[in-house]
């Protein structure tokens, strides 16, 4: 049980198991807010829970000793989760979230994207073949 702990396969699906589930619950608690107010409120709550999670930790913290590209990449990185959870929530507002989430889930296929782009990794047919069903199924899951 360990060595599956300790695997990125666990926390993958963990992670997936989660944001699905954000899907249902913020759907329900964008009802009747305005859908930024709501990003703000969720926004708030992941940011204490990191941080309790970080202090939990018990590990030593030195920001001093973080890089600048470190800074500016996890910054950069910061923006664009929060421009897509804006997103997110104002489409949940307006769409139904079984049909909200597939679309949202191309997020697989465009971080494929970038990363052959952007970081120049190499992709096996599987990957291609792969995304591609990512995307015939958000298309089939949104739009039938």
């Amino acid at each position: 049980m360990g060595a599956f702990i300790n695997n990125w396969l666990f926390w993958s699906l963990l992670s997936a198991l989660f944001a699905g589930a954000t899907a249902i619950l913020a759907k329900v608690g964008v009802e009747g807010i305005n859908s930024n107010l709501a990003t703000a409120i969720r926004t708030t709550v992941v940011l204490l829970i990191t941080w309790l999670i970080v202090a939990a930790a018990r590990t030593p913290i030195s920001l001093a000793m973080i890089s600048k590209r470190t800074w500016i990449f996890l910054t950069l990185s910061g923006l664009a989760t929060g421009l897509s959870w804006v997103c997110y929530f104002h489409a949940l507002q307006l769409g139904m979230a079984s049909k909200v989430a597939p679309i949202d889930k191309l997020s697989v296929v465009f971080a494929i994207i970038l990363a052959v782009i952007f970081l120049h990794e190499q992709l096996s047919w599987q990957q291609w073949v792969g995304g591609l069903l990512i995307v015939g199924g958000a298309v089939i899951l949104a739009w039938f």
